[in-house]
Protein backbone atom coordinates (compact mmCIF):
# COMPACT_ATOMS: atom_id res chain seq x y z
CA UNK A 1 0.00 0.00 0.00
CA UNK A 2 1.33 3.44 -0.93
CA UNK A 3 -0.07 6.79 0.23
CA UNK A 4 -3.14 5.01 1.55
CA UNK A 5 -3.92 3.32 -1.76
CA UNK A 6 -3.62 -0.15 -3.21
CA UNK A 7 -1.77 -0.35 -6.48
CA UNK A 8 -3.30 -3.32 -8.32
CA UNK A 9 -1.42 -4.53 -11.38
CA UNK A 10 -3.91 -7.16 -12.59
CA UNK A 11 -7.44 -7.06 -13.97
CA UNK A 12 -9.91 -9.64 -15.25
CA UNK A 13 -12.43 -8.71 -17.94
CA UNK A 14 -15.43 -11.05 -18.07
CA UNK A 15 -16.25 -11.53 -21.75
CA UNK A 16 -17.63 -15.06 -22.02
CA UNK A 17 -21.37 -14.32 -22.03
CA UNK A 18 -23.74 -15.04 -24.90
CA UNK A 19 -25.19 -11.54 -25.04
CA UNK A 20 -28.66 -12.89 -25.73
CA UNK A 21 -30.48 -9.65 -24.84
CA UNK A 22 -28.30 -7.79 -27.33
CA UNK A 23 -29.47 -9.92 -30.27
CA UNK A 24 -29.53 -9.64 -33.24
CA UNK A 25 -26.31 -7.60 -32.91
CA UNK A 26 -24.57 -10.45 -31.10
CA UNK A 27 -25.51 -13.16 -33.56
CA UNK A 28 -22.22 -12.59 -35.36
CA UNK A 29 -20.24 -10.37 -32.96
CA UNK A 30 -19.48 -10.99 -29.27
CA UNK A 31 -20.96 -8.27 -27.11
CA UNK A 32 -17.63 -6.80 -25.88
CA UNK A 33 -16.65 -6.14 -29.51
CA UNK A 34 -19.76 -4.19 -30.44
CA UNK A 35 -18.84 -0.62 -31.42
CA UNK A 36 -19.49 2.36 -29.19
CA UNK A 37 -18.04 5.81 -29.69
CA UNK A 38 -15.97 4.64 -32.65
CA UNK A 39 -14.33 1.69 -30.87
CA UNK A 40 -15.31 -1.74 -29.55
CA UNK A 41 -16.57 -1.61 -25.96
CA UNK A 42 -13.62 -3.79 -24.96
CA UNK A 43 -11.13 -1.27 -26.38
CA UNK A 44 -12.47 1.42 -24.05
CA UNK A 45 -12.04 -0.88 -21.05
CA UNK A 46 -8.49 -1.75 -22.03
CA UNK A 47 -7.66 1.95 -22.37
CA UNK A 48 -9.03 2.68 -18.89
CA UNK A 49 -6.95 -0.15 -17.42
CA UNK A 50 -3.77 1.03 -19.11
CA UNK A 51 -4.39 4.56 -17.84
CA UNK A 52 -4.64 3.06 -14.34
CA UNK A 53 -1.26 1.37 -14.70
CA UNK A 54 -2.60 -2.18 -15.03
CA UNK A 55 0.10 -4.25 -16.71
CA UNK A 56 -1.57 -7.69 -16.71
CA UNK A 57 -5.05 -8.30 -18.05
CA UNK A 58 -6.89 -11.62 -18.30
CA UNK A 59 -9.95 -11.91 -20.53
CA UNK A 60 -12.19 -14.95 -20.41
CA UNK A 61 -13.98 -16.01 -23.58
CA UNK A 62 -16.51 -18.59 -24.66
CA UNK A 63 -19.00 -17.32 -27.24
CA UNK A 64 -17.28 -16.40 -30.52
CA UNK A 65 -14.03 -16.66 -28.60
CA UNK A 66 -11.88 -16.62 -31.73
CA UNK A 67 -13.02 -13.06 -32.49
CA UNK A 68 -12.09 -11.89 -29.00
CA UNK A 69 -8.72 -13.61 -29.20
CA UNK A 70 -8.00 -12.09 -32.64
CA UNK A 71 -8.91 -8.63 -31.39
CA UNK A 72 -6.68 -8.91 -28.33
CA UNK A 73 -3.64 -10.35 -30.10
CA UNK A 74 -1.94 -6.95 -30.66
CA UNK A 75 -2.34 -5.93 -27.01
CA UNK A 76 0.75 -6.63 -24.86
CA UNK A 77 0.19 -8.08 -21.42
CA UNK A 78 -3.28 -9.40 -22.30
CA UNK A 79 -4.06 -13.12 -22.17
CA UNK A 80 -7.23 -15.05 -23.00
CA UNK A 81 -8.68 -17.98 -21.09
CA UNK A 82 -11.23 -20.16 -22.87
CA UNK A 83 -14.25 -21.58 -21.08
CA UNK A 84 -15.43 -24.83 -22.62
CA UNK A 85 -18.63 -24.39 -20.61
CA UNK A 86 -19.93 -21.15 -19.19
CA UNK A 87 -18.92 -20.73 -15.54
CA UNK A 88 -20.87 -17.55 -14.72
CA UNK A 89 -19.13 -14.60 -13.12
CA UNK A 90 -17.99 -16.18 -9.86
CA UNK A 91 -17.15 -19.55 -11.32
CA UNK A 92 -14.97 -17.97 -13.99
CA UNK A 93 -12.81 -16.14 -11.45
CA UNK A 94 -12.65 -19.13 -9.09
CA UNK A 95 -11.46 -21.33 -11.97
CA UNK A 96 -8.71 -18.84 -12.80
CA UNK A 97 -7.65 -18.79 -9.15
CA UNK A 98 -7.56 -22.60 -9.05
CA UNK A 99 -5.23 -22.59 -12.05
CA UNK A 100 -2.88 -20.11 -10.38
CA UNK A 101 -3.62 -17.35 -12.90
CA UNK A 102 -4.46 -14.67 -10.35
CA UNK A 103 -2.24 -12.73 -7.96
CA UNK A 104 -2.30 -13.05 -4.16
CA UNK A 105 -3.06 -9.32 -3.97
CA UNK A 106 -6.26 -7.40 -4.88
CA UNK A 107 -7.22 -7.17 -8.55
CA UNK A 108 -9.94 -5.57 -10.64
CA UNK A 109 -12.85 -7.50 -12.15
CA UNK A 110 -14.76 -5.73 -14.92
CA UNK A 111 -17.76 -6.88 -16.96
CA UNK A 112 -16.99 -6.96 -20.67
CA UNK A 113 -20.08 -4.87 -21.47
CA UNK A 114 -19.39 -2.05 -19.02
CA UNK A 115 -18.71 1.48 -20.22
CA UNK A 116 -18.22 4.48 -18.00
CA UNK A 117 -17.01 8.06 -18.15
CA UNK A 118 -14.84 9.17 -15.25
CA UNK A 119 -15.94 11.92 -12.91
CA UNK A 120 -13.53 14.42 -11.32
CA UNK A 121 -10.99 11.65 -10.61
CA UNK A 122 -10.31 8.32 -12.38
CA UNK A 123 -12.79 5.67 -11.32
CA UNK A 124 -10.29 2.84 -10.93
CA UNK A 125 -8.07 5.01 -8.73
CA UNK A 126 -11.08 5.81 -6.55
CA UNK A 127 -11.84 2.11 -6.18
CA UNK A 128 -8.31 1.28 -5.05
CA UNK A 129 -7.76 4.32 -2.83
CA UNK A 130 -7.75 3.23 0.79
CA UNK A 131 -8.92 -0.32 0.07
CA UNK A 132 -7.87 -2.53 2.97
CA UNK A 133 -7.94 -6.29 2.17
CA UNK A 134 -7.54 -7.03 5.87
CA UNK A 135 -10.94 -5.46 6.49
CA UNK A 136 -12.86 -6.11 3.26
CA UNK A 137 -12.98 -8.77 0.55
CA UNK A 138 -14.40 -6.58 -2.22
CA UNK A 139 -15.28 -3.01 -3.11
CA UNK A 140 -18.02 -2.51 -5.69
CA UNK A 141 -18.62 0.42 -7.99
CA UNK A 142 -22.27 1.41 -7.73
CA UNK A 143 -24.22 3.72 -10.04
CA UNK A 144 -27.22 5.78 -9.05
CA UNK A 145 -30.28 4.45 -10.81
CA UNK A 146 -31.53 8.01 -11.23
CA UNK A 147 -28.51 9.08 -13.26
CA UNK A 148 -27.65 5.96 -15.23
CA UNK A 149 -27.96 5.95 -19.01
CA UNK A 150 -29.83 2.67 -18.92
CA UNK A 151 -32.96 0.76 -18.03
CA UNK A 152 -32.20 0.19 -14.36
CA UNK A 153 -35.20 -1.98 -13.41
CA UNK A 154 -35.48 -2.10 -9.60
CA UNK A 155 -31.81 -1.53 -8.73
CA UNK A 156 -29.54 -3.78 -6.66
CA UNK A 157 -28.54 -2.15 -3.38
CA UNK A 158 -29.91 0.02 -0.62
CA UNK A 159 -27.50 2.23 1.27
CA UNK A 160 -29.16 4.26 4.02
CA UNK A 161 -27.34 7.51 4.77
CA UNK A 162 -26.45 6.38 8.29
CA UNK A 163 -26.50 2.66 7.69
CA UNK A 164 -24.74 -0.23 5.98
CA UNK A 165 -24.89 -1.47 2.42
CA UNK A 166 -27.89 -3.76 1.98
CA UNK A 167 -29.35 -5.97 -0.71
CA UNK A 168 -32.63 -4.85 -2.24
CA UNK A 169 -35.59 -6.71 -0.83
CA UNK A 170 -38.00 -8.48 -3.13
CA UNK A 171 -40.44 -5.56 -3.12
CA UNK A 172 -37.90 -2.74 -2.80
CA UNK A 173 -36.88 -0.26 -5.45
CA UNK A 174 -33.21 0.40 -4.76
CA UNK A 175 -31.38 3.66 -5.59
CA UNK A 176 -28.10 1.94 -6.50
CA UNK A 177 -27.09 -0.77 -8.90
CA UNK A 178 -23.85 -2.62 -9.53
CA UNK A 179 -21.93 -0.87 -12.29
CA UNK A 180 -19.88 -3.85 -13.48
CA UNK A 181 -16.55 -2.85 -11.90
CA UNK A 182 -15.07 -4.12 -8.66
CA UNK A 183 -11.81 -4.50 -6.76
CA UNK A 184 -11.56 -7.88 -5.06
CA UNK A 185 -9.23 -9.59 -2.63
CA UNK A 186 -8.29 -13.23 -3.26
CA UNK A 187 -9.90 -13.93 0.13
CA UNK A 188 -13.30 -13.41 -1.50
CA UNK A 189 -12.78 -16.76 -3.26
CA UNK A 190 -11.32 -18.65 -0.29
CA UNK A 191 -14.30 -20.98 0.16
CA UNK A 192 -15.78 -20.64 -3.33
CA UNK A 193 -17.59 -23.69 -4.70
CA UNK A 194 -16.56 -25.50 -7.84
CA UNK A 195 -18.40 -25.13 -11.12
CA UNK A 196 -20.61 -22.33 -12.36
CA UNK A 197 -21.96 -19.76 -9.90
CA UNK A 198 -22.68 -16.04 -9.73
CA UNK A 199 -20.47 -13.51 -8.00
CA UNK A 200 -23.62 -12.55 -6.10
CA UNK A 201 -23.14 -15.64 -3.97
CA UNK A 202 -19.75 -14.42 -2.75
CA UNK A 203 -21.00 -10.87 -2.27
CA UNK A 204 -23.81 -12.11 -0.03
CA UNK A 205 -21.33 -14.01 2.13
CA UNK A 206 -19.04 -10.98 2.37
CA UNK A 207 -22.00 -8.71 3.10
CA UNK A 208 -23.13 -10.95 5.96
CA UNK A 209 -19.60 -10.76 7.41
CA UNK A 210 -19.41 -6.98 6.96
CA UNK A 211 -16.60 -7.46 4.45
CA UNK A 212 -18.27 -5.93 1.39
CA UNK A 213 -18.00 -2.20 0.70
CA UNK A 214 -18.77 0.12 -2.19
CA UNK A 215 -18.30 3.55 -3.67
CA UNK A 216 -20.77 5.48 -5.80
CA UNK A 217 -19.67 6.44 -9.30
CA UNK A 218 -19.27 10.20 -9.69
CA UNK A 219 -19.28 10.23 -13.49
CA UNK A 220 -21.65 8.77 -16.09
CA UNK A 221 -22.32 5.05 -16.42
CA UNK A 222 -23.91 3.19 -19.32
CA UNK A 223 -25.63 -0.17 -18.95
CA UNK A 224 -25.34 -1.93 -22.30
CA UNK A 225 -27.78 -4.82 -22.23
CA UNK A 226 -29.98 -4.36 -25.33
CA UNK A 227 -29.64 -2.79 -28.79
CA UNK A 228 -31.75 0.09 -27.47
CA UNK A 229 -29.25 0.64 -24.63
CA UNK A 230 -26.39 0.74 -27.12
CA UNK A 231 -28.20 3.17 -29.42
CA UNK A 232 -29.07 5.43 -26.47
CA UNK A 233 -25.44 5.47 -25.32
CA UNK A 234 -24.23 6.25 -28.84
CA UNK A 235 -26.64 9.16 -29.08
CA UNK A 236 -25.40 10.60 -25.78
CA UNK A 237 -21.76 10.23 -26.79
CA UNK A 238 -22.29 11.75 -30.23
CA UNK A 239 -23.98 14.71 -28.60
CA UNK A 240 -20.86 15.03 -26.43
CA UNK A 241 -23.06 15.32 -23.41
CA UNK A 242 -20.59 13.45 -21.20
CA UNK A 243 -17.19 14.55 -22.49
CA UNK A 244 -14.50 12.46 -24.13
CA UNK A 245 -15.09 8.79 -24.81
CA UNK A 246 -11.50 7.62 -24.50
Amino acid sequence: MKNGSMNPDTAVILSAGLGTRMRPLTLTTPKPLLPLGGQPILAHTLARLREAGISRIIVNAHYLADQIEDFLRPYPGVSVTHEAELQDTGGAIAAMAAKGLLPNTPFFVINGDTYWVDGPSPTLARLSRGFDPAAHDARLLLARTAGAVAETWRGDFLWPRDGKLQRRGERDVAPFLYAGVQLVSPMLFKDAPEGAFSMNRLWDTALAQDRLEAIVHDGVWFHLSTPEDLARAETVLQAREVGNTT
